[in-house]
């Protein structure tokens, strides 16, 4: 029988806000557990399966009473846990009583005009999007070539007279005063706006409701945060934070109000529920990834590999579209900007340049050179990660206080322009200044006149404009001194930048470091053959700084077929799409060897019980029974009002989903499933107070509809806010026009496979488990499945904390 191996954690419950969860019964520790197992391995502990184990030790809280965030100094941590502060989202449709009538109610037109607004929501999401993009660009261009302007003006002032060190401080303190003021609004406003929000969106799209991810100030503060770690010259990309932008406005515009500013437009009403929602941010997601790359298929591709678990024909063509929206919107807004009005030359953000047709031709012979480059981007990409793994591990333990957390960035930006002067000040690496050369800020400092710092073209520029000199640039542009030095002090810039409470990409920064290290090793083949006496396909060095980058890229972040192809888009050749294949696979298996990708380990770090495409292979002795969690609150189809009230109430469990029970005939048998309802439809009801004595009373009362419930979500009143007097607490509820009459259920004995193949493809929020006479035995939800995962030493259980 396979090992479990259980993990013990520690957990602080100094962020815990009482947000519901699905919890169940036993959270709270206090039943017996009905089977367990003996631990192989001989330890001779004890190991309970069907039975969650929550880890709650109280910490140490800091005197500092009047702040709100009183933290411990040290937050112990370890990544061998799940959350229970993340809900799922209700992905399933309730086909309640209300859902059936108003389907009867809608005509074929209906049916019509809600697929054209379908369409209409993804072309105002892709439009939107792009201008956002646009809007990013243009300020950062501006701001940024102000900051460049004006360092370059002092130091060619100093670089006669002497006093360079004004120069190197007025470049520190510039980059300091942007990026201080891109973490304040991050770390004391919304901190969910920090990073690239990929790990984020990836969640959402998983089916985890990420608090406060898809709001408009997270939008606001995004947007702002990134022009100013960008103009604050941090090793960051500002591609990433699309992905979150765009999912933000599809969120925003699919549901037709905004619940931050209190305005209700009327418009999407439809809209408003988890199915619908979670579609449109997939949409948005892709479209980030669209304008940010000018690729439209690699965002549809991304979606569809990173999370959205259900998927279908039409909604694949509807994100396509908002897609291809948001690419032209961007270009047309930036052939204006760039005064060609209809010239669509800039598809995306990030734009390589065209590759020459003579400068990308490859030969057979060089595809394992590509292969080996790809092992070596999967483990730099590994490595990479491994360091950003304990520096996240660290920041969590101890910078957890908002006003360290800008300290640190202020201290990150300050050392990257301190490391960045230093280079250029001490390299003497002097490149002749043709026509050819289009350096956008270059530095003459110590060469001859007509001669530039070649140091300073990759440090004194924006990210994306290093990229492209070192995919463009003719041969002989940099000596291979040069591009070490930057490959490592870049790697450990980037590395120690991400994580920082900035909103900041990881993508420009991985493509930068791996066109750096790329580029040295087509010069070093070029130097190889040049010893030979042949100089013909090996002179571009373009060519390996483009593979080198996407190597880069692919051993950290690990995606496969949706970089492959936002890598062949943005370059606009397809010529280089089995290279890009072969090195992006190379780079994932190699670096998957060592530890997973970057985006994988900050989803663990932050606890959240993400679901993979597959159940852990050695799962399948497993059964429901086991995973579930029993017993479980039961209400009946007509339920005590007082009853309800105390079962939302009660703190130690926090359920959001209850079957819904009938007691059989003759009274003494046991109660058989006929349904289930969730914690926002009771809410819903208690509110209205919808109760059997109250509707004999007034007839006039007007029914409920399912329109009530949509102008609730998202966010749903807590309970406590909802008055029930004591003689209401006598009425009786009826349930039965409200709950979902036809659950999915699963068979005690079913495998873990099975269920968490239902759950993971249809969606599902709670699974209820059943005996042979269809009574409730258990209930299994996200968490239960998500604490499963093959680990080195066979199949780990996860603890359940509240962090």
């Amino acid at each position: 029988m396979a090992n479990i191996t259980k993990k013990v954690s520690w957990s602080s419950r100094a962020d815990e806000s009482g947000a519901a969860t699905e919890g169940t019964p036993l959270l709270n520790g206090s039943e017996k557990p009905k089977s367990s197992r003996q631990l192989a391995g001989g330890s001779g502990g004890v190991f309970q399966i069907g039975r969650l184990s929550t880890v709650d030790l109280e910490e140490e809280m800091t005197s500092d009473e009047d702040s709100p965030r009183g933290r411990p100094k040290e937050i112990p941590h370890n990544e061998k846990l799940l959350s229970l502060k993340f809900e799922s989202l209700d992905y399933d449709n309730i086909e309640n009583q209300l859902f059936l009538e108003e389907e009867r109610r809608m005509s074929y037109m209906g049916f019509r005009c809600l697929e054209i607004s379908r369409w209409v929501v993804c072309g105002l999401i892709g439009f939107l999007t792009g201008l956002i993009a646009c809007f990013i660009d243009i300020v950062v261009e501006q701001v940024a070539g102000i900051k460049y302007q004006a360092i370059k003006q002092n130091i060619n002032k100093f670089t006669d007279v002497g006093g360079l060190s004004i120069s190197l401080i007025l470049w520190a303190v510039l980059n300091s005063a942007f990026v201080m003021v891109g973490a304040i609004i991050v770390a004391f406003f919304e901190p969910i706006a920090a990073g690239s929000g990929i790990p984020q969106i990836k969640c959402y799209l998983n089916g985890v409701k990420i608090p406060r991810v898809v709001r408009l100030k997270t939008l606001l503060v995004k947007v702002c945060g990134v022009i100013c770690s960008v103009v604050g010259g941090l090793a960051v990309g500002k591609e990433g934070p699309m992905i979150h932008s765009g999912a933000v406005v599809a969120a925003g515009v699919s549901q037709g109000r905004s619940t931050s500013l209190k305005r209700d437009f009327k418009i999407f009403e439809y809209f408003r529920r988890d199915t619908e929602k979670r579609d449109f941010v997939s949409a948005g997601a892709a479209a980030g990834v669209s304008a940010a790359f000018g690729a439209p298929v690699g965002g549809v591709l991304f979606s569809l590999e990173e999370g959205a678990s259900f998927w279908n024909q039409m909604l694949t063509w509807r994100i396509f579209f908002a897609s291809m929206i948001s690419t032209f919107t961007l270009n047309f807004f930036l052939s204006g900007y760039h005064n060609k009005w209809g010239e669509l030359s800039n598809p995306g953000l990030i734009n390589f340049g065209r590759f020459e047709i003579e400068s990308v031709e490859y030969n057979l012979y060089e595809i394992p050179l590509f292969i080996a480059m790809g092992a070596i981007g999967g483990m730099l990409g590994a490595l990479f990660n491994v360091l950003n793994y304990w520096l996240t591990i660290f920041r969590i333990r101890y910078v957890h206080r908002p006003c360290l957390q800008v300290m640190e960035a202020m201290l990150v930006a300050a050392v990257t322009a301190t490391v960045s002067f230093t280079m250029i000040y001490f390299s003497n690496d002097c490149q002749p200044l043709g026509p050819e050369h289009k350096e956008e800020y270059p530095l003459q400092l110590f060469c001859a006149d007509g001669e530039y710092n070649s140091m300073a073209t990759a440090f004194f520029n924006t990210p994306e404009r290093s990229v492209r000199s070192l995919f463009h640039n003719p041969p002989g542009s940099y000596n291979p001194l040069t591009l070490g030095l930057f490959t490592l002090t870049y790697f450990f810039l980037a590395c120690w930048t991400y994580g920082l409470a900035v909103s900041a990409g990881v993508f420009i920064p991985s493509l930068l470091i791996g066109a750096a290290w790329g580029r040295l090793c087509g010069i070093l083949l070029a130097s190889i053959t040049a010893a030979t006496g042949s100089v013909t396909i090996w002179a571009d060095s373009g060519k390996y700084a483009l593979i080198g980058a996407a190597a880069q890229l692919g051993g950290i972040v690990r995606m496969t077929l949706s970089l492959t192809v936002i890598m062949v888009e943005a370059t606009g050749n397809v010529t280089y799409g089995l290279p890009i294949m072969l090195v992006l696979m190379t780079a994932k298996i190699v670096g998957d060897y060592f530890v997973e990708g970057l985006y994988d380990i900050h989803i663990k770090l932050q606890s959240v019980p993400f679901l993979h495409w597959e159940a852990p292979a050695t799962s399948h002795w497993l059964t429901a029974r086991e995973v579930m969690s029993s017993p479980v609150t039961c209400l009946n189809k007509i339920e005590k009002v007082g009853t309800i009230v105390d079962v939302l109430s009660n703190t130690s469990t926090n359920h959001n989903g209850f079957p819904v029970v009938v007691q059989g005939a003759g009274g003494d048998e046991p109660a058989k499933l006929c349904g289930l309802i969730l914690r926002s439809q009771l809410i819903v009801l208690l509110k209205h107070k919808v109760f059997v004595e109250l509707a004999r009373s007034r007839l006039s009362q007007r029914k409920l509809q399912l329109k009530d419930f949509r102008d609730a979500y998202p966010r749903f009143p807590p309970i406590q806010s909802i008055h029930v007097s004591q003689d209401e607490r006598e009425c009786m509820m009826d349930l039965s026009e409200f709950m979902n009459p036809t659950p999915y259920t699963v068979p005690q004995e079913t495998s873990l496979p099975r269920v968490f193949k239902l759950v993971r493809a249809l969606g599902l929020r709670h699974l209820v488990v059943v005996d042979d006479e269809n009574r409730v035995v258990g209930l299994v939800t996200r968490k239960d499945l998500a604490r499963y995962h093959l680990g080195r030493h066979g199949l780990e259980e996860l603890q359940l904390a509240q962090t």
